[in-house]
């Protein structure tokens, strides 16, 4: 009789780590670039096919960065997520319809997803920011990169689209401090060369 319990016991286990398997997150082959010049100084070398699909994947990494990058009430709050000299008014950064007393992060780079379908609330690249303590993060924050130049494999999630901060209340340092910081902490990401 006990090896008939220890026969179902590893039944139900072996199909519990299956049930689990099956949630994992899809991965999803990325590429980061500090720029549109170096991802089109990569064409043919193991980036991406185009030219023109580097100014696409760009252009819609600073749409996001327009529409979603965290944005603060003062400088002083935005250097201490993002560091010194990594933050600029929105105004300089949005233009004409954006606030001078507004601070968001300066753009330091994005990352671009081969995504095989682009599937609903999916982008094709993300915008990158720097994070003060050293290493990127993307808009909603959910991400860590040590660096913004290299090839990798990320969950997909990486590129569900942030949510939107124009228009709304800038972050100030009592709710920057409340949720411990911008965005959330995950696993860092490191990409090779």
């Amino acid at each position: 009789m006990t090896k008939r319990s220890k026969s179902v016991a590893f039944c139900i286990l072996g199909a519990a780590s299956f049930a689990l398997a099956g949630c994992q997150e899809d991965k999803v082959e990325a590429q980061a670039y500090p720029d549109v010049q170096t991802c089109k100084a990569e064409v043919g070398q193991g980036g991406l096919a185009s030219t023109e699909q580097c100014d696409i994947a760009f252009a819609e990494a600073q749409a996001l960065h327009v529409e979603a990058a965290p944005r603060y009430e003062s400088q002083e709050v935005c250097e201490s997520q993002h560091g010194e000299g990594a933050c600029g008014t929105e105004a300089q950064q949005v233009g004409n319809s954006g606030s001078s007393g507004i601070f968001m992060p300066l753009l330091t780079g994005y990352l671009i997803g081969n995504m095989l379908s682009n599937r609903a609330g999916m982008a094709n690249s993300q915008p990158m920011y720097k994070k003060a303590g050293g290493g990127f993060t993307n808009a909603a924050g959910s991400a860590n990169y040590s660096t913004n130049k290299g090839k990798g494999s990320v969950n997909s999630s990486q590129f569900s689209k942030p949510a939107a901060t124009m228009g709304k209340a800038p972050m100030s340092k009592a709710a920057v401090a409340a949720r411990g910081g911008f965005g959330k902490t995950a696993g860092t990401r490191s990409y090779g060369g």
